[in-house]
């Protein structure tokens, strides 16, 4: 069995991947937000 080394493997694409996971999560609550104020703005 090999050995492993913590912290020796490449996860840049896994932090690309997370750091866009976040950006979309970020704007998706954000739009979701804004719709929701609109409705009690305008549901009168």
């Amino acid at each position: 069995m090999a050995e492993h080394k913590h912290g020796s493997m490449d996860i840049t694409t896994q932090e690309k991947t997370f750091e866009g996971f976040i950006t979309f999560t970020i704007r998706t609550v954000i739009v979701i937000l804004v719709a929701v104020i609109l409705l009690a703005i305008f549901n009168a």
